[in-house]
């Protein structure tokens, strides 16, 4: 397994095995791998001939700096599990190496980047933008693997992509989830035992939702009972849990035939912010 620190390294080494016939695939990270990260580093392993990983906490997504503070970190533990899934490449730049200047260039995601995790998080979808665009730049890939569990942003990635040409296939994974349910995610580090049986509850009320919009029930009741009998009863309290069009992420007050759409949720467990999804079609442009 190859580390490189710097940009200039590891972009004279992917040059070399590019002009060898080699694809290569990128898995974005903020480390605190889990299962999840590991799906993704299998899926690009299966497609491509190179499977890159990148570990950087990236600062400038994060608009809530006790957020930042408390991000997972454990690079020893992280490196041992993507040795043992063979991974090709890890980059591992620092801040300094990443933004040498302070950022000025800003993304503007129009009303995708209004609602939902834009709504209640100015700001992240830029600094997403940014350390995304940047990570493409540096490696170049054929391939990007997301999960699902972050759906509005792999949804302004692709966005992003397609704006601005860049030569890579965005793939989503379906979310990893632990036997109750609970979307895996490096937050859950942060819960008790009995806050990741709690949380298992988010995921319960989407399938709540789901089952009852396909019964034909109104959405804003059924939102109204979720909201009040599943999540606060259990002492979650729900940021929001909307019905959402997939490919412009609008919110919308009822399904709507022959259009994709998901339902989204985060909320706090044990004052940890989790978000969750189900994607009830999947048809997208």
């Amino acid at each position: 397994m190859e580390k490189f620190e710097t940009i200039p390294a590891v972009r004279s080494y992917l040059k070399r095995e590019r002009s060898r016939g080699k694809s290569i695939g990128l898995v974005p990270t903020m480390g605190a791998l889990h299962r999840g990260h590991m799906e993704l580093i299998r899926r690009s392993k299966e497609h491509t001939d190179l499977t890159a990983v990148s570990l950087f906490v990236n600062p400038i997504q994060f608009n809530s700096p006790e957020d930042l503070e408390n991000y997972p970190r454990d690079l020893h533990r992280d490196l041992t599990l993507l040795s043992q899934e063979a991974v090709d490449l890890v980059f591992i730049p620092n801040e300094t190496e990443m933004y040498p200047e302070a950022v000025i260039t800003e993304f503007d995601f129009g009303p995708m980047e209004q609602v939902l995790e834009g709504q209640f998080r100015p700001g992240h979808f830029n600094g997403v933008g940014i350390v995304v665009s940047k990570l493409f730049h540096i490696i170049q890939p054929d391939m990007a693997f997301f999960g699902q569990k972050d759906l509005q942003q792999v949804t302004l990635i692709r966005r992003l992509v397609r704006d601005l040409s860049f030569p890579t296939t965005v793939v989503t994974v379906p979310t990893v989830r632990e036997t109750n349910g609970l979307a895996l995610s490096s937050r859950n580090l942060r819960l008790s035992e009995q806050g990741r049986d709690t949380a298992s509850l988010l995921h319960q009320t989407l399938l709540f939702c789901q089952a009852e919009l396909m019964k034909g029930g109104d959405w804003l009741f059924i939102k109204s009972q979720a909201m009040d009998r599943l999540l606060r009863t259990a002492s979650i309290e729900p940021e929001y849990l909307e019905l959402v069009e997939l490919n412009r992420f609008s919110v919308m007050s009822s399904p709507v035939s022959g259009l994709p759409h998901a339902l989204c949720i985060a909320a706090f467990v044990e004052n940890i912010r989790l978000i969750d999804n189900i994607v009830i079609s999947e048809e997208q442009n």
